[in-house]
């Protein structure tokens, strides 16, 4: 049997990496040894998504891997953020760990950010969702049984009322001409609740709409939650 290098899958808690998971698994070319996120050590929430640690938390153990937190402040400067990353990646290669896969689908001054990032610590970067068609690939996701929720909405590029809404079919076809279908530019960002790479779907409900920062972020809570 062919040896997989193990690797990091970086989790946003949203569909694209949680797509990026499943695809990784059936192309079989990494074995997926665990989950990467930053936290905001202020609010307890994924960064930039909003989405909070306890759901975080049951999605890596409805995905079946451990979930390694990255604790970043708010505000936090790019030289903070690298060093956290850093220290993380040092840990993952006293693990034996040389590769983190990423959900990016396009963007290319981000790649060569983190694949130069990578590079200075001796590791690699990967990207199983690369350079596909984003209308093709947001209804693949949706056909696959993915389910998400907007969490977080850049209320320039898309009506604040899309924040909380669940990115199906009929969100797909609402989506303004000048919004990617993947929210790829920062449009929208999302907390996967169910699909192929989850072993369950999360009991989840959509609480307060709250603006802060620019944004406008809904709360994605646990059903049964107070808040």
């Amino acid at each position: 049997m062919t040896h997989r290098p193990p690797a990091l899958l970086s989790w946003s808690s949203g569909k694209d990496s949680a797509y990026s998971l499943h695809i990784a698994r059936l192309e079989g070319n990494f074995e997926v040894v665990g989950l990467l996120t930053t936290v905001t050590s202020t609010f307890g929430r994924v960064s930039m998504h909003g989405v909070r640690e306890s759901i975080l938390e049951e999605q890596a153990r409805q995905a079946g891997l451990p979930l390694i937190k990255i604790a970043i402040p708010s505000p936090c400067t790019n030289e903070e953020y690298e060093a956290a990353m850093r220290r993380a990646m040092e840990q993952a290669q006293a693990r034996g760990i040389r590769h983190v896969l990423f959900g990016d689908l396009y963007l290319e001054d981000i790649r060569a950010y983190r694949e130069t990032n990578l590079a200075r610590v001796g590791m690699s970067a990967a990207f199983p969702l690369w350079g596909r068609d984003t209308r093709t690939l947001a209804a693949e996701m949706v056909d696959s049984g993915l389910e998400a929720i907007l969490t977080c909405v850049d209320p320039k590029a898309l009506p604040a009322s899309f924040a909380g809404r669940r990115f199906d079919r009929n969100l797909l076809r609402e989506l303004p001409a000048s919004v990617d279908p993947c929210g790829e530019n920062g449009e929208f960002h999302t907390c996967v609740v169910a699909g192929p790479m989850l072993s369950a779907p999360l009991a989840v409900t959509v609480g307060e709409v709250v603006e802060r920062d620019g944004f406008v972020f809904a709360d994605v809570l646990p059903v049964g939650s107070t808040g």
